[in-house]
């Protein structure tokens, strides 16, 4: 894609590439449905806990709660060593502490004090189980540790008050022994009073420590056994699956129409190619090949069209038009019949000539066809010197002021529609008053296009969609820009079938004055070389009647 493409030529893409999607996201689904059905199912269940303060408890600083704990802290000890060896205690599992912590998760909801702890596993019992006792290690954990604490505080004021016991003791001991005037008396009961009041505090802080009561807090929600797994989740993987399937199709896409080198849409020729589009045919058009499309019609119109544009490009001696196809085809043929037939219910005198040789039988759509008239003889046989240009001239049934020179036979062609005799027949054809529309060969498989367009005033490319690459519509610019004939745009059509051929009688040729009095007998002009028009009866043509009338030259011999 270049830098002008848009939203419309990504859904043309896809609409053209729709199997290749379609397939890659269906395959997607299917791979979303193997995994969800080969994965192993996990069942989540969880505890939730409501911490609080356990006797002199230090963690109460640095959380993001608003408690007196910090639930951070707690919830990394719901998942340490020593909490996974009480669970595995409790669960009586052969499980490794370390593996079973990492079945363990604990999330702490904001401005709470409650840790909510959740157990994954293989089944549903297990995963109740285990998020129980994950819970009940932790809540025993922090009642050992909160007493193992409380202890060692109990045992650290019972040092200290046998020690200001002790003191105490030796302090009335020695008041005892003096007497009530001693200058030491005083300094004596000053020390015993104060070991008295520190002795009596630190026994109101031993009452409390030793009557105190010991939680680190409770389940508030115990594990309920799940009823559906939480891993595999069906609608996540088919999500999951479509949208790379769908991802993976449009990349496929991308990369064919990057390959795909064909001209796909109209606007494709311009903005390729830089070659203006003069008309294009619409793709729901019936594209006939046994006949002219009708005037009234859509696709009449749009040859109407086309007609007034060519007819204002051409300058005021220019009549002779070739229109050649970027690739191998009818489209040529379909254009310039049709134009031929556009310029001629215009009441202009017009002549038709067929030069597109034809590429197979496949691809045989011969102007014959088109126009009811007879297939030979045509240009070739004209060119091969076995009749005169008068009689390959031939009226349209249909349109009288069309006249058309068919194909002709094809048998000893080869070269000829570059010989001298062509251009002196297209000479003598465009002497006369009206137009000249010739049916070119594509220029992607022969050199007669860029021959027939150096003898034109003007060219048209004809760009069948689907058919044409768009090297073939720049080649062929420019090897009609290299001969000097200005070319005026492209018509594109949409991709054509050659018509059938059909067996029948072929419609009466008109008739033509001198029937009896044809030209005497001549060599015949071997392929590739220049042919005598005035041996060939050519020297002089009436086309402006409806009889062609042939003025041959004196010549020795009798007339048969």
């Amino acid at each position: 894609m270049d830098s002008s493409t848009d939203v419309s030529d990504y859904l043309g893409m896809l609409r053209r590439h729709w199997w290749v999607v379609l397939l890659l996201t269906l395959a997607g689904l299917g791979g979303a449905v193997l995994v969800t059905h080969v994965q192993p199912k996990v069942y989540e269940s969880a505890t939730s806990v409501l911490v609080q303060p356990a006797g002199q408890d230090t963690n109460v600083v640095g959380g993001r709660t608003k408690g007196d704990i910090n639930l951070d802290t707690e919830a990394q000890l719901v998942r340490s060593t020593a909490v996974a060896v009480g669970a595995a205690e409790l669960l009586r599992s052969p499980t490794p502490p370390d593996d079973l912590a990492r079945q363990a998760a604990v999330e702490v909801p904001a401005n709470t004090a409650v840790l909510v702890v959740t157990f994954t596993a293989g089944d549903p019992e297990s995963a109740r189980a285990g998020s129980h006792a994950f819970a009940e290690a932790y809540l025993r954990n922090r009642e050992e540790s909160a007493k193992a604490d409380l202890n060692a505080q109990i045992s650290a004021l019972n040092a200290k008050v046998r020690q200001l016991s002790q003191t105490l003791t030796q302090v009335n001991g020695r008041l005892a022994a003096l007497t009530d005037g001693s200058p030491l008396r005083p300094n004596l009961e000053s020390q015993r009073a104060t070991a008295q009041n520190q002795l009596n505090s630190l026994s109101g802080k031993l009452n409390d420590l030793t009557t105190a009561t010991v939680t680190g807090g409770k389940i508030i929600s115990d594990a309920r056994l799940p009823e559906t797994p939480v891993k595999p989740d069906p609608m996540l993987n088919l999500a999951t699956g479509t949208m790379v399937g769908l991802l993976l199709g449009s990349g496929v896409a991308l990369l064919r129409e990057r390959l795909d080198r064909r001209v796909r849409v109209a606007a494709d020729v311009f903005r390729r190619t830089r070659v203006p589009v003069l008309a294009e045919l619409a793709r729901g058009e019936e594209a006939r090949l046994d006949g002219v499309l009708p005037a009234h019609g859509e696709g009449g119109g749009t040859f109407n069209r086309l007609r007034n544009e060519v007819v204002a490009s051409l300058g005021p001696d220019d009549k002779v038009v070739v229109v050649a196809g970027a690739s191998r085809g009818v489209a040529s043929t379909l254009v310039a019949a049709n134009l031929a037939a556009a310029l001629a219910r215009t009441g202009s005198d017009v002549i038709l000539v067929g030069a597109h040789l034809p590429d197979s039988v496949a691809d045989t759509a011969p102007l014959a066809t088109i126009f009811g008239v007879a297939a030979t003889p045509g240009l070739s046989d004209v060119l091969a010197g076995r009749v005169g240009l008068a009689a390959a001239v031939q009226h349209a049934p249909r349109i009288p002021s069309l006249r058309v020179i068919t194909t002709g036979g094809t048998a000893s062609a080869a070269g000829l529609m570059q010989s001298q005799g062509l251009r002196d027949a297209l000479d003598l054809l465009s002497a006369r008053p009206g137009y000249v529309v010739i049916e070119a060969p594509a220029t992607s498989s022969s050199a007669d296009a860029q021959s027939l367009a150096s003898l034109a005033d003007a060219a048209i490319i004809a760009v069948e969609l689907r058919r044409t690459r768009r090297p073939d519509v720049s080649d062929a610019a420019e090897q009609l820009r290299r001969v000097g004939t200005p070319l005026l745009g492209a018509v594109v059509v949409p991709r054509l079938s050659p018509a059938p051929v059909t067996s029948g009688p072929r419609p009466p040729k008109p008739t033509r004055a001198l029937p009896a009095a044809p030209a005497p007998e001549r060599p015949v002009a071997a392929p590739g070389e220049p042919t005598d028009l005035s041996s060939a009866g050519l020297a002089e043509v009436d086309l402006n009647t409806s009889t062609a009338v042939i003025r041959l030259p004196p010549g020795p011999g009798p007339r048969r």
